[in-house]
């Protein structure tokens, strides 16, 4: 690929996603929203482009590109933590901004749409979720990205363009949302606060977010045109182990307290990703397992703080 688009660029996958542009000399033109705190922290490369677009300016934004591009990952999403998931006008406009950026797709000359679709697609689930596992969203945000995956991958087949669609499980790494249960126990363990949990019997599949991108560039490479892949390690474990992992890295021998809290309402119990068929498709292997991408998570993590602190002093 020569040219790419990424909404969304700032986050876990999309900053990955950019590292592994470069790494394949693909020009990437990243879309940010207009004063995204964040857009300092992407890389500067001759191959990196920046423009600033919100998302309901998504109609506008083949005004203010030039050329052709080879595929548009579609990252972007608005209110996708605590009340905003249940936002239903919020989300209706999410499904409508999606709508957009296929229109932009085919404008632009792009051969390929990518889409980061979720687990709450399915809502609780026992056993590997994989395309033909029956989906009953429980919340806003689920029911809005099925159907923003399903209308998209109906209208990119109206104008003869590939569509793609991840349900991306759990993924972490560098550049993570601080209220993700991975940044936030890590930033607590670092100081020396005792983190709080459920139970954490939960069975969880975690992704390192190096290696997401790579299965989403393979994805724009290789991917078959009306896919559904779900996104992860292949492999779940208990939710108090990875938690023990994370502790063992940040501050080993610091005393946790599961069982402090209760489960969330409508906690799914169960989480791994069947990636059978984004293996057979595009040679997708994840190379990073968790203890050694949470090494790097809370090494990158603590240089961060550290930096913070010398530019105070």
């Amino acid at each position: 690929m020569r040219r790419v688009i990424i909404t969304g660029p700032t986050g876990a996958i999309g900053m990955a996603l950019i590292q592994k542009c470069i790494e394949m000399n693909t020009e990437v033109t990243a879309v940010c929203h207009h004063g995204s705190a964040r857009i300092g922290q992407l890389p500067v490369s001759e191959l990196v482009k920046v423009v600033e677009c919100d998302l309901c300016e998504m109609k506008t934004l083949p005004e203010r590109l030039q050329g052709s591009y080879d595929a548009f990952f579609h990252l972007a999403w608005a209110c996708t933590a605590g009340e905003g998931r249940n936002d239903v006008e919020a989300q209706t406009q999410n499904i409508r901004y999606t709508m957009d950026v296929v229109d932009a797709v085919k404008r632009l000359g792009c051969e390929c749409f990518i889409g980061a679709g979720s687990q709450a697609e399915y809502g609780r689930v026992e056993g590997s979720l994989h395309a033909m596992t029956p989906v009953f969203p429980e919340n806003g945000y689920g029911i809005a990205k099925l159907c923003a995956g399903q209308l998209s991958r109906l209208r990119c087949g109206q104008l003869g363009i590939r569509h793609i669609w991840f349900r991306v499980l759990s993924v972490y790494g560098k550049y993570d949302g601080e209220q993700t249960m991975i940044m936030s126990s890590i930033r607590k363990m670092l100081n020396g606060e005792i983190p709080e949990y459920t139970p954490a019997q939960q069975m969880w599949d975690y992704l390192y977010s190096e290696d997401a991108a790579r299965a989403f560039y393979l994805a724009a490479q290789k991917g078959r045109d009306g896919a559904v892949y779900c996104l992860g390690s292949g492999q779940a474990r208990p939710l108090r182990e990875y938690i023990g992992i994370m502790r063992d890295e940040a501050k080993p021998g610091l005393p946790l307290k599961f069982g402090a809290k209760p489960y969330a309402d409508k906690q799914v119990m169960h989480l791994c990703a069947d990636i059978t068929d984004l293996q057979r498709d595009t040679g997708f292997v994840p190379e990073t397992g968790f203890s050694e991408g949470i090494r790097k998570t809370v090494e990158w993590v603590r240089n961060r703080s550290e930096n913070r602190n010398d530019s105070a002093l």
